[in-house]
């Protein structure tokens, strides 16, 4: 899509009159001509920011983790089945999502740099408190209030890399930020299950991350920037009300589409990182004269998780970056075909479990890979869609849809499918089989692989619109600094309503 036939922005509210078009286009492309393309640019406080939070993302998924990784035991001292299992971390999700539009909306007005210390201090409180709990009940609250102080840092950290870089460098800062989301979740079936293992107790698997996240939050205070919104961008626009930039959201088809195609991603990724350690340990139990771990095969899971990331994540970024100039709507085309090679390979691996196991990694290798490709593009795709004082908004309202419908509902909704079919594959009254077990679970989990074909639609979908929008917003930016050098015109406010 040629980016030079795009119609310019003719919003019922006019950013500026006519004569400010000109000086807005002109603006526009000196910033263009500004921006750092290269990361010898950044500066050491900068690097240092980046790195904060990138130690923040993996010791999070660390947390959010590690109890997966030790799910087998967690189950046998509860005495729980796999819907209760399951709920663990469905409660965990709920909380998650529900307080992520209440940070987003304090994330776009008030210091991000308090909110994300508060947030990181309750999930590391929470977590180790929860760790010496004994009913299951209570130990569920606590996973929820461990949700609570998540939400508080996920829905503002990549609005503060969008606030201090723009173009190739936003996007190569993003792809390091989340390149910690599957290495930290690989990590935490790993520290779950060594800790666990070397403790004789799988709660001290839990007490890991809480000291590490004491050692964030003194990092957020006092080492960390906070950068004003829209600084790389030059942006002069103020907040809107929280309806207004509900509506302008509701109305971005790149932002909702690209959210209904994240939220397939999220449903998968819930599932399968609940759920594979003890789906794969199900399957190897069946082979004979195997003597296997659930520890060991969650060691495993995590390392081959933390390699798909290691790839996937830069993978998907630079092939991003490298196609922009030639396909202006490569970013949506990108993830849409990751997640449509990923469908197959996931369904490969689910089949291949009880008879070749280096096959089944390799497999389960490849398809996180191709899912992982699509996770800092997206966080991309959202930053350059929406204005500046919207992004906190923006990111939480994603969280909100992602959650709610993907990975709040897929780890219980499997364990619910896989308990039905236990019952009704086994005979009345008897206890279901290795095998039942196994193919019950196996069953469940074939529910992902029609999932990501959705959302690969959904981001091929995105594609029609993701010029077009993205074009408007850079154009809001410039026309509202156009506006605000001639204060003879309307306010700079009134221009943010059209912005998206």
């Amino acid at each position: 899509m040629d980016q030079s036939s795009i119609t310019p922005n003719t919003s019922n509210q006019q950013l500026v009159i006519n004569s400010d078009n000109e000086s807005a286009t002109a603006l526009l492309q000196e910033k263009q001509t500004r921006r750092r393309e290269n990361l010898s640019e950044v500066s050491f406080l900068e690097f240092m920011t980046v790195g904060i939070l990138c130690f923040i993302n993996l010791i999070n998924y660390m947390d959010r983790f590690t109890l997966a990784g030790v799910l087998g035991d967690v189950k046998e001292e509860f005495k729980i089945g796999d819907d209760c299992a399951g709920f663990l971390q469905t409660v965990f999700v709920v909380a998650y999502m529900v307080f992520a539009p209440i940070f987003g909306y304090l994330g776009d007005r008030y210091s991000r740099r308090i909110i994300m210390a508060f947030g990181v201090a309750l999930w590391s409180m929470t977590t180790f408190f929860g760790s010496f709990i004994g009913n299951f009940f209570m130990f569920s609250f606590f996973r929820g209030l461990v949700g609570i102080g998540e939400a508080s840092y996920s829905t503002i950290a990549p609005t503060i890399i969008s606030d201090l870089f723009v173009g190739n460098v936003r996007s190569k800062m993003l792809a390091f930020f989340y390149f910690a989301i599957p290495v930290g979740s690989g990590l935490g079936y790993i520290v779950g299950s060594v800790a666990g293992a070397a403790a004789g107790n799988w709660r001290w698997g839990l007490r890991v991350t809480p000291i590490m996240g004491a050692i964030a939050v003194g990092l957020i205070l006092w080492v960390m920037e906070d950068p004003e919104r829209g600084q790389a961008e030059e942006s002069h626009m103020k907040p809107t009300t929280y309806s207004q930039d509900i509506h302008a959201l509701i109305r971005n088809p790149s932002f909702m589409l690209s959210t209904l195609a994240f939220t397939c991603v999220a449903f998968v990724t819930g599932a399968l990182a609940w759920w594979g350690p003890q789906f794969i340990f199900l399957g190897l139990t069946m082979q004979p004269d195997v003597n296997i771990t659930i520890e060991s095969v969650s060691y495993k899971f995590g390392l081959v998780g933390m390699c798909a990331g290691a790839l996937g994540v830069p993978l998907g970024s630079a092939l991003a970056q490298r196609l922009r100039a030639r396909v202006p709507d490569c970013d949506p085309l990108v993830c849409g075909f990751a997640l449509l090679a990923s469908a197959p390979l996931v369904y490969l691996a689910l089949i291949s479990v009880g008879d070749h196991v280096s096959l089944t990694y390799l497999l389960i290798f490849l398809g996180m890979t191709t899912l992982n490709l699509t996770w800092s593009i997206v966080a991309d795709i959202i930053l350059y869609v929406v204005i500046p004082p919207r992004r906190s908004t923006a990111e939480a309202f994603q969280i909100l849809i992602s959650h709610m419908f993907g990975d709040a509902g897929s780890p219980y909704l499997v364990g619910v499918i896989s308990e039905s079919l236990k019952k009704s594959l086994s005979p009345v009254d008897t206890e279901p089989t290795s095998l039942v077990k196994f193919k019950s679970l196996q069953y469940a989990l074939f529910v992902t692989c029609f999932v990501e074909v959705i959302g690969g639609i959904f981001f091929l979908l995105t594609a029609i619109y993701i010029v077009r929008d993205k074009l408007k917003v850079d154009r809001a930016i410039a026309e509202a600094e156009a506006q605000s050098a001639e204060p003879s015109h309307s306010t700079a406010h009134d221009a943010i309503g059209g912005g998206d």
